[in-house]
């Protein structure tokens, strides 16, 4: 169930909605006359969904340049590539 406060909220209990976001990992939706306006959440949460949003982005990229024709490499010979790289450097 979604937290949803009002907006005067931000104001004069801004500590508990900003502990609430970093202790959950959940948003506070913020209503304006009664009607969504924002959401407040942890940087933390923030930063994962721009992690996954950027994942996501790349992954559609990779899905659309194999529609498109382009080969991948195989997983089995750039693990192995990777390996003998890491362990000719230590």
């Amino acid at each position: 169930m979604p937290k949803i406060r009002p907006i005067s909220d931000l104001r004069n209990n801004a500590n508990e909605i900003s502990e609430f976001c970093r202790e959950t990992r959940e948003p506070v939706f913020i209503t304006k006359n009664g009607v969504g306006d924002m959401v407040v959440m942890s940087v933390e949460t923030y930063e994962r969904q721009m992690a996954l949003i950027n994942l996501y982005t790349k992954l559609a990229e990779a899905e659309e340049e194999i529609a498109n024709g382009a080969e991948g490499e195989d997983f089995l010979e750039v693990a192995k590539r990777l390996r003998n790289n890491v362990h000719g450097n230590i």
